[in-house]
């Protein structure tokens, strides 16, 4: 008799859950053991929220921004329920309710064994004298819109087709990120940031100098200091404006809200669940109550809430392995975070340790300030390693820094070299056409983690082209920065293995490198430098 697969069911269709689900099916690849079911309030298919400030930017669509393609899901014995939110929980009985959000047709009832909240988290809306918090949504009433979901991006891009002057509240790194793409579709930009500098989590004071002086190099006022108190539409005093603290006025037909984001922990309390600032788990993702788990941004792991991609990523596969019995004792300790600014002309990585004084015995700090060129780097060392680094515009070393910063290893004795890239960059990303040196743990995807090795194996068992590598490996599908690393890389397995390779039999139009890319080995090294940061 064919035992009853155990029921999972994941409650949020972002990039947490989503990858849960994944990684179960890679455990359970025909579902003969673990059912799976994705539920989602947004009517879309689960999207890369990394890619939406292209979206604003109009470089993709949001359809392009879909973590996979078409039939996908099912065609792995996934459901995915979009457009419901989960109304109630019965812990007893093992039950959710399942409420739809477009359609009552949506309403059902679903039975788990085991339940997952990746709830993630929603953004949060500062009081503003004119600005309705619980109203706001991605119909952007009166130009006012939040930017986190695909709705509020797609709304943003819509509204700046006739804006004159946009007003971003947040100078973080997505209200920086939001800003860049509105500048590059020819809006007045102006930001307004609370702080002294902007991005004051990943930035020291003096980094922070530099990279507001980049930005408005790039045509967008910054206002430091000051917080947005009112809008106003407009009205016989004026066109639409935000008026700052200080009574100060500034035109705004379009008011882009990035000011931070806070945990969805509601579903959490309802069940009664230890929650602080996240929903508590432990080091196996487990919650207060049996067969309950959570992760991504809704979860509080050792007093810390994720708010960036990876470490949902981290505690997907570590949970995937609790819940399978893959590995019964994976526990999560933890994520290495490095912060990418993923805006056009801004070269910015933030990572580790960076706060630490100058003068501290234990640790040793080498910076390099140069202004006029954009251009900012702080080393933190330990023990002659790399444990903290802001890169800002030295886009030749920051890869070769990144893969010191993530393998632990010691930092060579030219500290002068180290700040430049040049005592690493030989070993990280070779010159030389015989990228056989590279070795095969050399990370080519930080998103994923995924190795030179992980690729060449994709690639001999027929992943011949980038798409076909990131179905195999999932490089490119983060931030996409490496995409130029993993096409230099194909390009040299198709040239130093032409007879095994994929590609010699097949063509890929998604691929250009084979014909028009510069010399495999080159191109491979200056994508790992520009993009493994």
């Amino acid at each position: 008799m064919t035992p009853t697969p155990r029921r999972v069911v994941i409650v949020g269709n972002g990039m947490a859950g989503a990858r849960l689900a994944e990684e179960i099916r890679h455990r359970d690849p025909d579902g003969s053991r673990f059912a799976v079911t994705i539920v989602g309030e947004e009517p879309h298919a689960a999207y890369n929220r990394v890619l939406l400030s292209t979206v604003v930017a109009g470089k993709i669509t949001p359809r392009e921004t879909r973590l996979k393609p078409e039939g996908w899901w099912a065609a792995r014995h996934i459901e995915v329920v979009t457009g419901a939110r989960v109304s109630a929980v019965d812990l007893e009985a093992r039950t959710a309710t399942l409420t739809g959000t477009v359609s009552p047709a949506d309403d059902r009832l679903l039975e788990w064994d085991e339940l997952v909240l990746a709830t993630g988290s929603t953004s949060f809306i500062p009081p503003i004298e004119g600005v309705d918090r619980d109203g706001l949504d991605a119909s952007g009433p009166d130009g006012v819109v939040a930017f986190r979901t695909v709705d509020e991006c797609q709304r943003i891009v819509e509204l700046a087709g006739s804006a004159t002057h946009a007003v971003v509240l947040g100078g973080g790194l997505l209200g920086l990120e939001a800003a860049r793409g509105l500048l590059g579709q020819g809006v007045d930009v102006t930001i307004v940031h609370p702080m002294g500098f902007p991005m004051e989590r990943q930035m020291d004071a003096d980094g922070g100098a530099v990279l507001a002086r980049v930005v408005r190099e790039l045509g967008a006022k910054l206002v430091l200091g000051r917080f947005v108190a009112a809008r106003r539409s407009a009205d016989a005093e004026g066109p639409a404006r935000v008026v700052l603290d200080d009574g100060s006025e500034l035109p705004a037909d379009l008011v882009v809200i990035s000011t931070g984001v806070r945990p969805r922990v509601d579903l959490g309390q309802s069940l009664g669940l230890e929650v602080n600032r996240g929903i508590v788990v432990d080091d196996r993702l487990a919650t207060s109550a049996p067969h309950v788990h959570a992760i991504g941004e809704c979860s509080e792991h050792r007093g810390e809430v994720p708010g960036l991609v990876q470490p949902g990523w981290d505690q997907a596969r570590v949970l995937a392995d609790v819940l399978t019995g893959a590995d019964p004792a994976a526990t999560y300790t933890g994520t290495s975070v490095l912060t990418r600014l993923k805006a056009h002309d801004i070269d910015l990585a933030s990572m580790g340790s960076i706060t630490v004084d100058v003068h501290d015995p234990e640790h040793e700090v080498l910076s390099f300030t140069d202004p006029s060129r954009g251009r900012y780097a702080k080393l933190v060392l330990h023990a002659d390693r790399l444990v903290g680094a802001i890169l800002l515009g030295v886009g030749d070393a920051a890869g070769a820094l990144t893969q010191l910063y993530d393998s632990g290893s010691a930092v060579p004795r030219d500290r002068l070299a180290l700040m430049l890239g040049r005592a690493v960059t030989r070993s990280s990303a070779p010159e030389s056409a015989n990228l056989a040196e590279m070795p095969g743990s050399t990370v080519i995807c930080r998103c994923n983690t995924v190795t030179k090795s992980a690729i060449v194996g994709a690639f001999r068992a027929g992943a011949g082209s980038v798409p076909a590598v990131a179905e195999a490996t999932r490089a490119t599908t983060g931030c996409g920065s490496c995409k130029g690393a993993v096409e230099g890389l194909c390009s040299w397995l198709r040239s130093s293995e032409p007879s095994t390779s994929p590609a010699a039999h097949t063509s890929s139009d998604t691929d250009s490198t084979a014909t028009s890319a510069p010399a495999p080995a080159a191109a491979l090294a200056t994508a790992l430098t520009e993009g493994a940061a």
